[in-house]
């Protein structure tokens, strides 16, 4: 019992910031500091949040906004992650693939929108294309820096040991490269729902960007208020879950 009350009170002292900021969101709405035209009051965005509820077509938006960024995003850290410890192993890897992911991680993820809709359309593959290609390359060097920066003393124990470099690579190397990979896959998570929801708000016809868009072209500026709550709620949501799995995988290092 009085580790969930430590746990309650340790959640609240680090979240009160956000309590504050929402008290003064609904102060200055409230008696007029800043026009509701700009920043509908608190307690009315929360009713359009639930009429939005309600009405149900929230689900469906967020179902293929999730489907989407979590489709593009596996793919980035399969590929991308694989593709860095290759890269990280063989030299010849290295030569092929380094001048093309140094030429292309300064590239505006956003300037590849238009491309993406271009080649694939309105639909869900120009968006999770987009995530992919956005979140592959931080991934990628997320894992070549962390396999770079293998001991190589254990390398060579381990092959002085008799282990062959396949087993290398699993034993040693894998695990070596895990802290940094598992950092950047926490950068692209953020990154991704940036690039979905930019994506919806301009080539979309359904998804959480998609009614952003929509609610505010038709002057529903509480239920648009409400619809970035819901999508950082989620990000939120997402982020907290990633760093709880990535406690449970890295309990080995403690």
């Amino acid at each position: 019992m009085n580790g969930l009350a430590t746990w309650f009170s340790n959640g609240f002292i680090r979240y009160s910031p956000l309590l504050i900021l929402v008290v003064i969101w609904e102060a200055v709405s409230r008696f007029g500091l800043v026009s509701t035209d700009v920043l509908p009051s608190f307690t009315n965005v929360m009713e359009a949040g639930s009429r939005l509820f309600d009405d149900g077509d929230i689900y469906r938006h967020t179902a293929a906004s999730l489907y989407r960024g979590f489709t593009g995003l596996f793919l980035a850290i399969f590929i991308g992650g694989t593709l860095g410890i290759f890269m990280a192993w063989s030299k010849i890897v290295n030569a092929v693939l380094g001048p093309l992911v140094e030429m292309f991680y300064p590239l505006p993820k956003s300037a590849l929108i238009p491309v993406t809709a271009l080649w694939l359309g309105f639909g869900d593959s120009s968006k999770i294309l987009l995530i992919f290609l956005g979140c592959m390359l931080p991934v990628t060097l997320g894992a070549f820096n962390g396999a770079r920066g293998a001991e190589q003393t254990l390398i060579w124990t381990a092959r002085s040991l008799g282990a062959s470099r396949l087993r290398t690579l699993r034993d040693v190397i894998l695990p070596s490269a895990m802290p940094e990979l598992l950092n950047g896959i926490r950068t692209v998570l953020a990154l991704s729902f940036i690039l979905l929801v930019a994506s919806e708000l301009i080539v979309a016809r359904e998804g959480l960007g998609f009614m952003l868009s929509y609610l505010g072209d038709s002057g529903n500026y509480d239920g648009m208020f409400a619809v970035v709550i819901i999508v950082s709620a989620l990000g939120f949501a997402a982020d907290r879950g990633y760093l709880y799995i990535v406690r449970r995988m890295l309990a080995w290092r403690e």
